[in-house]
């Protein structure tokens, strides 16, 4: 036992859990030389085998740092649509995307390939590492482990998940609402062919799903018989019990992958940030897996918070910077879980919700609600509250064409860039954090963006002396 060893080694940034979140986190705050330490308290990757869907904005996110290539490598292409609570639409034409479609990949795959990036990185892993304990100051936070041992840090980031630990430690409210439902969830062989499930699937009123996977794999979502321990995995026999209670027919799964349990709590932490200490991901805010949205949201928190972080430890972030991330990103939560309250209400075979859900149906024929709804599921509709301007500011640009080739791929060092189209503005003393390409031919209709390191607009323009003012506001003041 160490039981009282504080380390010498100072860490600019602890981060409890290296998920999806965690890891994607420590990768952005090393774009900046920052010393970074994650602590999973897992020894072992997940066992079983889960698919995730990464939606449009994750996978531009990963575009954008230079991940992308390595990730489709893994994972299977789909088209978007049909994911609103499970109502069957094509996706509309034209998405505001270069990269409109659904990427699924196994969990413990994407993690390994997260972890892998920080890593390369120069970002520190430790596993078998539980935070038990945090103390802050004036100067930085000091983090105990389950073992005794004392490490030092400037500042310490919870992704460490719904039962987050550091959220507990912090004492942050963790409002809203328990699980009053569970589902089953799990991937399996299926016996059964095709059409006889088709003709179960309608007659049910689609109280459950079967979802074709490819060489007779399928992912199987079905009601649970009540409220149990989640800590307890379901076995195949709840699964085939729970099919013939509701299809009449077990349709003969056998062989599965992975067999899980959900509930439908949805809470939202009451804030993202105490002193030095912040949370990120499902610490902060948890909701029904529907529409496919947990991993996503979290892996946007990391985007969001990286270069805050990182200014503000560098020393050159404004007064407000910080706070921007809970502004910015508790908002956006709130409407995931508010969307995946509304799927899940569309999913009980009640007549009212059922009413709602056929009038929805009828609605997403049209394309402006479809749209909206698709914007909303895979994030590109988000727009961050920056003040009067364009529709455009406080969006998210997506990956145009330039004269280097694409946008994206200039923003993997992870800087702001000013994308001017008048090839006549500077960015002066800001060009130790951020990039220009002045280019006439940029695929864009108004004169001059300013990106944020997470692709965001922060301004949009011709003058240069309110490119100046956007400048000090985003990047602090000018290098001397």
């Amino acid at each position: 036992m160490h039981s009282q060893q504080v380390t010498t080694d100072t860490f600019d940034v602890i981060i409890a859990g290296c998920g999806p979140t965690g890891a994607m986190l420590a990768a952005e705050l090393r774009l900046h030389d920052l010393r970074v330490l994650v602590l999973e308290k897992e020894t072992e990757p997940k066992s079983f085998v889960r698919i995730v869907s990464l939606h449009i904005r994750s996978i531009e996110l990963m575009a954008m740092r230079g991940l992308l290539d390595r990730i489709l490598e893994h994972g299977r292409r789909r088209p978007v649509g049909g994911f609103f609570a499970a109502i069957a639409k094509p996706a509309p034409k034209d998405l505001d995307s270069a990269h409109a479609y659904l990427l699924g990949i196994p969990q413990p795959v994407l993690e390994r390939l997260l972890e892998e990036h920080a890593i390369e990185l120069g970002v520190q892993v430790r596993h078998g590492c539980a935070v038990a304990g945090l103390e802050q100051d004036d100067e930085g936070v000091t983090v105990e482990l389950a073992d005794g041992e004392r490490l030092r840090s400037r500042y310490l980031v919870g992704c460490d998940g719904g039962r987050s630990t550091v959220r507990k430690l912090l004492g942050v409210g963790f409002p809203g609402e328990p699980s009053r439902t569970e589902t089953l969830m799990g991937e399996m062989k299926v016996g059964a062919p095709q059409e006889e499930i088709a003709a179960k699937v309608a007659e049910t009123h689609r109280r459950f799903q079967l979802r074709p996977f490819g060489e007779g794999v399928y992912s199987v979502v079905v009601p649970a018989a009540g409220v149990s321990d989640r800590a307890e995995p379901p076995t195949l026999e709840d699964f085939k019990r729970q099919l013939r209670a509701i299809a009449g027919t077990d349709f003969g799964v056998h062989s599965p992958r992975w067999l899980s349990r959900f509930g439908d709590a949805t809470r939202l932490a009451e804030r993202y940030r105490v002193g030095r200490v912040l949370l990120a991901g499902d610490a902060a805010h948890i909701h029904p897996p529907t529409g496919g949205q947990g991993l996503n949201v979290g892996v946007q928190d990391a985007f969001n918070l990286g270069w805050k972080l990182a200014a503000q430890i560098r020393g050159w972030a404004p007064e407000t910077l910080l706070d921007t991330y809970q502004a910015e990103r508790q908002p956006v939560a709130e409407d995931v879980l508010d969307n995946t309250r509304a799927q899940m209400e569309l999913h009980s075979t009640e007549p009212g919700p059922q009413a709602v859900r056929r009038l929805l149906t009828e609605l997403m024929d049209f394309d402006e609600v479809n749209r909206h709804l698709i914007e909303k599921i895979t994030a590109i509709g988000v727009r961050y509250d920056l003040g009067e301007g364009p529709d455009l500011l406080g969006r998210r640009l997506r990956d145009i064409d330039v004269k280097q080739g694409r946008l994206y791929d200039l923003l993997h060092r992870g800087r702001g860039l000013l994308l001017d189209r008048t090839e006549r503005l500077t960015v002066g003393g800001w060009s130790d954090r951020v990039d220009h390409l002045a280019d006439a031919t940029a695929g864009l209709d108004v004169p001059c963006v300013l990106l944020r390191p997470d692709g965001h607009v922060a301004w949009i323009g011709d003058d240069q002396q309110d490119l100046d003012d956007h400048l000090s506001r985003w990047f602090g003041e000018p290098a001397g």
